[in-house]
């Protein structure tokens, strides 16, 4: 009935919104002399409207701009075209050949039993295990895959849990570990620009509105956003601890036996995964030290500058430099680490989504829709930036327990950076937060995939995450609104 419910009014909105968008573009002028800024809100609004309710694929919405833009003159064809391939895009392709090539080669699975075996058997260690292991992992490759891998593990420690202790005493730890696999997930992405798509959308969209300003590096980002992980992670472990750790179970024999044996099943180390791992340090290095790094008492340059045009490198570059290499190094099945055939596991549907958000970001630009937004924003100039970033991550965390964390960040960016022009201040405490914020929901299973995935063991019930997730985003909005007004105001020299 629920179900059948939030259909009817996914289709009612699905339904309204070409209607409500021809209707702006009759009736309502927001600005006499720029017919643009109307047309623009319009589409951006269908656009929102039919991401909101997903009846239509997210990636076929995203192509609207393709086809409206040059029809309203917003902008033109080509330019529009663009906006859908860039470097960023490359970024998050070469990230995600070198996640398949762990995938396909279990690299992912040997580096989270390891973490495990390496943690020792007290229930508080498991607990950390599976949240470092998790989070670790999504920092490169997807959230999704990652939970994913995890769940069969975890689900193989709970089970022999259940045999020794009983069903109803396990069923508290259980469900505390498979919330603090989901939501680890979620905090590990925030710390790099390929954890998640919000990330790299802002990276982008950052760039197409403030292209004089310092690039938002791997490194820069890493350097700001791994403190925020940190510390969410702190707080999501003794949550998880206090709540949902069993003081009275026997975990005799259990951790050690089943983790070594299912690290042994691998077997010794293939040169396939040798190879992966070189290859991900190796981009890992590339990507921190690609640009030059200044520690205030020392300045270390960048590897880019012994090229004569070190500005013309940038991530993307190494990502899908690193990617070719994965097709070049023969496996011992006579192939190679990575195939064409592996390529149809990128998702398509985000890069679509991606160029949507760039395109939208780049209409709003074009027709002047964000400095209107500003403007109609100005009165906030006089309120504390801190209470806005405060209020930015507030709505954007809630807001995407129902929506698409990715299309609600790429319909916010640019009104914020037309009200950071508007207001005078650093665009970057407005879209950062925003962006961070994106990862932030944990109440819902349908906020987020690994969400979702836990949700599906069946094992977790709504009401539970509802709980767990309530705490989380609201110390979540906390920990981004002082991170990001003082140690973002450090890092970005803000």
């Amino acid at each position: 009935m629920v179900k059948e419910v939030r259909y009817n009014w996914r289709k009612l909105i699905f339904i309204i919104a070409p209607f409500l968008s021809i209707y702006l573009d009759l009736f309502t002028e927001l600005d006499s002399s720029n017919p643009l800024i109307t047309y623009t809100l319009s589409i951006a609004l269908w656009m929102a409207l039919w991401w909101v309710s997903e009846i239509v694929p997210l990636a076929i919405t995203s192509l609207l701009p393709i086809v409206l833009f040059p029809l309203f003159g917003i902008m033109n064809g080509k330019a529009v075209a663009s906006t859908y391939f860039n470097s960023v895009i490359f970024l998050f392709i070469g990230g995600f050949l070198l996640a398949i090539a762990i995938q396909k080669w279990n690299l992912h699975k040997r580096i989270a039993l390891f973490i495990l075996n390496m943690v020792g058997v007290k229930p508080s260690g498991i607990l950390f295990g599976f949240m470092f292991s998790t989070a670790f992992l999504s920092m490169w490759i997807s959230n999704t895959a990652t939970t994913i891998m995890m769940i069969p593990i975890l689900l193989s420690i709970t089970i022999k849990l259940e045999e020794i202790n009983g069903k109803e005493k396990t069923t508290t730890f259980a469900i505390g570990l498979l919330l603090a696999t989901a939501y680890s997930a979620s905090i590990g992405g925030i710390a790099t620009l390929i954890g998640t798509p919000p990330n790299l959308s802002f990276s982008r969209i950052y760039a197409i509105y403030f292209p004089n300003n310092p690039e938002i590096s791997f490194v820069k980002w890493f350097t700001f956003a791994l403190p925020i992980t940190i510390i969410m992670f702190t707080v999501l472990f003794f949550y998880i601890k206090n709540k949902f750790l069993p003081k009275h179970l026997n975990w005799k024999n259990i951790a050690p036996h089943n983790l070594k044996d299912d690290l042994k099943k691998l077997g010794e180390m293939s040169s396939e995964e040798k190879h992966i791992a070189v290859l991900f340090i190796t981009l890992i290095f590339l990507w921190f030290f690609r640009s030059e790094i200044d520690l205030g008492f020392i300045k270390i340059k960048g590897w880019s500058s012994l090229f004569p045009y070190p500005n013309y490198i940038n991530d993307g570059t190494v990502a899908i430099f690193i990617a070719i290499i994965l097709f070049l190094i023969p496996d011992t099945k006579s192939s190679y680490i990575l195939t064409w055939d592996d390529t149809k596991a990128i998702p398509w549907d985000i890069i679509l989504l991606f160029g949507g958000g760039f395109a939208l970001a780049s209409g709003f630009k074009a027709s002047g829709l964000s400095v209107w937004f500003g403007n109609q924003l100005i009165w906030l100039k006089d309120v504390h930036p801190f209470i806005i970033i405060f209020c930015i991550s507030l709505l954007v965390t809630f807001l995407t327990e129902l929506t698409s964390n990715t299309a609600t960040v790429e319909t916010f960016l640019p009104i914020l950076a037309g009200l950071s022009i508007s207001t005078h201040t650093n665009p970057l405490l407005f879209m950062i937060p925003a962006t961070i914020a994106g990862s932030m929901a944990f109440m819902l299973p349908v906020a987020t995939p690994p969400n979702a995935i836990v949700f599906g063991t069946k094992k977790v019930r709504i009401s539970e995450m509802v709980k767990a997730g309530l705490f989380l985003n609201i110390a979540g909005t906390f920990i981004i609104s002082i991170m990001v007004y003082f140690y973002g105001s450090f890092i970005f020299d803000i």
